[in-house]
């Protein structure tokens, strides 16, 4: 899924989906990069093979903390959350599976057949998951309906080539933050309650797309420095203004997007950093509302 959050993978499969001529790939799907660090989505590799599970740890924190927090802040949390978010998960890699085979294939590359049995078999566990979801909530249907322009954008981009884009990262955080609504009209919660949280988390997460490409693809480029230093800066105002509670740590958000860029840090430590500014705003976000 383009820049976002790094990604400690090898690139083995890289090298693989890349194509059979030898030459790497630019590739990824919009939801494979978060934590990425601009590399092609992948799966991860094992001794012996390949998992079915893409490696792009921050992804799943992208995908997670929405959903987590909006559980949270719903009046009545319940066991329904467990099978949507079991859904919300299987679509992710349904997703991501099937946009690498669409990319791949396009291209005539054999390597796309990694991708199709996923594809289906998380796609068919998803359908699974999520149809019973909706006899039960049918205004699940709908509220699924927002997130398919996004996934539109996020196909065409794999479709071209260029998942690195950065309208590209910021079209795959719109539906993970939405489910953030999702989540707490599940509990019980007031539609209007949820948008400044699912706000927040929009702050937060859009940042991490520039903040990362300051910190591996774009690490020598002052433009791209100065844009997300700009951009944590109005994003700490907006955040304060939201909930006082949102201060401090889109105030070390914006620390970091300042002080880390061109330290040479290494890919696995600025993922880290970033799960740790994930886990702060899951924290902090109860609090906040």
């Amino acid at each position: 899924m383009r820049d976002g959050v790094p990604h400690t993978g090898g690139r083995a499969q890289g090298a693989a989906d890349g194509g059979e001529s030898g030459r790497g790939s630019e590739s990824g799907s919009g939801y494979g990069g978060r934590y990425g660090g601009g590399s092609e989505p992948r799966s991860g590799r094992r001794r012996g093979g390949y998992t079915w599970l893409p490696d792009q740890h921050g992804a799943w924190a992208m995908l997670a903390v929405p959903f987590l927090a909006g559980t949270l802040l719903a009046p009545r949390p319940g066991w329904a959350h467990a099978p949507l978010f079991a859904a919300w998960l299987l679509g992710y890699v349904a997703v991501f599976h099937a946009q690498q085979w669409l990319r791949l294939h396009a291209r005539g590359l054999r390597s796309a057949r990694r991708h199709g049995r996923p594809a289906v078999v998380f796609g068919a566990a998803f359908a699974a998951a999520a149809l019973p979801l909706a006899v039960a909530h049918p205004w699940l249907a709908v509220a699924a309906l927002p997130a398919a322009p996004f996934v539109a954008v996020n196909t065409y981009h794999a479709l071209r080539g260029r998942e690195r884009a950065l309208v590209n990262g910021l079209a795959a955080v719109v539906p993970a933050c939405g489910m953030l609504l999702v989540a707490q009209r599940l509990g019980g919660g007031a539609t209007g309650a949820a948008w400044a949280p699912a706000l927040a988390c929009l702050l937060y997460f859009a940042g991490t797309v520039p903040y990362v490409k300051t910190m591996i693809r774009e690490r020598n480029s002052r433009r791209h420095r100065r844009g997300s230093v700009v951009y944590h800066a109005a994003a700490l105002v907006v955040a304060a203004c939201l909930s006082p509670w949102l201060a401090p740590p889109f105030a070390a958000y914006l620390a970091r997007a300042a002080a880390l860029p061109g330290r040479g840090l290494r890919v696995p430590v600025v993922g880290a950093v970033e799960l740790a500014c994930s886990a702060a705003l899951l924290l902090t976000l109860p609090l906040a509302f």
